[in-house]
C-alpha cells in the first residue's frame, strides 16, 4: 500500500479547515500545510492535526505555493485539497480502499471533484481532477490562476469523489485582479490562460470584454479541446446575455468542429430553439442529449442535469407546446423520480392534474 502526503495551501480558513482535516486525517500518513499570510486561527488549527505548517508569503501565484507545499512532502504520493474540500464517509472508505490496492506504478490518480448541488444536495457539477501524484521532482503545478498539472505516466480513474463546498463568497475578484496584474506586467497569455481570464470576467460581470477574450482563445487553434467546447458554450451565454441570440446560437454550434455533441451543448442549442418557440427542433436537441452519455475522464466539466433532468424537463414543454400531451406527461414523471420536490417539478404536477381532470 503507497503512503500519501496531504499537501494544502490555506489562508483564514478557520471556519472550514478543521472540517477538511477531520474527512481526510484518515486518509493522509502525512499532513503538510503551508499559510501564505492568515489573520485568524488557521495555523493554530493547522498545528492541532500536524507539525509540518510552513508560513510563506503570498505571492498572487497558486502554482508556486503548492509547489512549494509538494516539496516538503517526504512520502511517495502527494495529495492536494482545498480547505473547503470535504470527503464524505462513503468516499472516504472507497478512498481508502483504492490506497490499499496501490503498488507504486500509479503515476496519477485522478478523482471526481463535486464543485456544484442540487437543492438534496447530491452533486451537480462534476470533473475529474488529479487528485495524487507520484512524489518526484518533474512534478510541477503551472498556472498562477486555476492551476493543474498535466498527467503523465500511468493515469489510473478512481470512481470516488472530493465534494467543494464553499462557505462564503471567497475573495472577489481576487483571480480576476491576478491575470489582469499580469496582463500589465506583459505576461504573454497561453490558451489555458486566455480560456481561465475569459471565465474570470464572464463571472465579474464584463461580458463584452469576455466575448473577445473567448473569440481570442478559439481563434488561436492550439487550446485543449475540452476548453475549446467549454468557451463555445461560454460565449454563448455571453452573447445571449448582450441580446446577440443567432450568434450565440451559432458559438454553441461551433462547438460540433472540436467532438461529437455534448449533453451540456445540446441542451443549450435546445434552449436556442425554444426561445424562438420552434418546439420541434428544440425537442430534437433535448432528444439528443438524453442519448449523449457522459465523457467524464475527458477532463471536461460535467453537468449532471444535462444529461437527464432539464432534457426531461425541457421535452415535457416541447411536446406539451405540440399538443402531445401523452408524452409529455410521460418526460414530467422521468423528471419527478430525479428531483421530486424541485419547485419546477411541483408546479408541472399541479398543471397535468388539472388537464388531465
Amino acid at each position: 500500500m503507497a503512503e500519501i502526503s496531504l499537501c494544502m495551501i490555506v489562508k483564514n480558513e478557520e471556519k472550514v479547515l478543521e472540517r477538511c482535516l477531520e474527512s481526510a486525517k484518515r486518509l493522509a500518513d502525512e499532513i503538510v500545510i503551508v499559510d501564505t499570510g492568515s489573520e485568524d486561527r488557521t495555523v493554530e488549527i493547522a498545528r492541532q492535526y500536524t507539525s509540518r505548517v510552513y508560513e510563506i508569503p503570498w505571492r498572487d501565484d497558486f502554482s508556486q505555493a503548492r509547489n512549494f507545499s509538494f516539496s516538503m512532502a517526504e512520502k511517495e504520493y502527494c495529495m492536494w485539497l482545498d480547505a473547503d474540500d470535504v470527503i464524505s464517509e462513503e468516499n472516504l472508505e472507497k478512498l481508502l480502499e483504492y490506497k490499499g490496492k496501490m503498488d507504486g506504478t500509479e503515476d496519477v490518480v485522478m478523482v471526481k471533484y463535486a464543485a456544484g448541488f442540487d437543492e438534496e444536495d447530491r452533486p451537480s457539477f462534476v470533473y475529474y481532477r488529479e487528485r495524487i501524484l507520484k512524489n518526484r521532482r518533474e512534478l510541477r503545478w503551472k498556472g498562477r490562476v486555476h492551476e493543474a498539472v498535466e498527467p503523465w505516466g500511468k493515469t489510473v480513474y478512481w470512481d470516488a469523489a472530493i465534494y467543494h463546498k464553499k462557505e462564503g463568497a471567497g475573495e472577489p475578484g481576487r483571480n480576476l485582479g491576478i491575470y489582469e496584474k499580469m496582463r500589465e506586467e506583459g505576461e504573454i497569455f497561453g490558451p489555458r490562460e486566455l480560456f481561465y481570464y475569459g471565465r474570470e470576467l464572464m463571472y465579474g460581470g464584463r461580458t463584452e470584454e469576455a466575448v473577445l477574450v473567448f473569440q481570442e482563445f478559439l481563434d488561436r487553434k492550439d487550446g485543449w479541446k475540452e476548453n475549446q467546447i467549454e468557451a463555445c458554450e461560454n460565449l454563448s451565454a455571453c452573447l445571449q446575455a448582450l441580446g446577440r441570440k443567432e450568434e450565440s446560437l451559432r458559438a454553441l454550434l461551433r462547438s460540433l468542429e472540436y467532438d461529437r455533441p455534448r449533453a451540456e451543448l445540446c441542451c443549450g442549442i435546445g434552449s436556442c430553439f425554444m426561445d424562438k418557440e420552434e418546439w420541434e427542433t428544440a425537442a430534437f436537441w433535448y432528444e439528443q442529449a438524453l442519448k449523449c452519455g457522459k465523457q467524464d475522464q475527458t477532463g471536461g466539466f460535467v453537468r449532471e442535469e444535462c444529461h437527464d433532468y432539464i432534457p426531461e424537463m425541457q421535452l415535457c414543454v416541447c411536446l406539451d407546446r405540440m399538443g402531445d400531451c401523452k408524452q409529455a406527461y410521460l418526460h414530467h414523471l422521468n423528471a419527478k423520480r430525479l428531483r421530486p420536490e424541485a419547485p419546477e417539478v411541483r408546479y408541472n404536477e399541479e398543471y397535468f392534474r388539472r388537464v388531465r381532470e
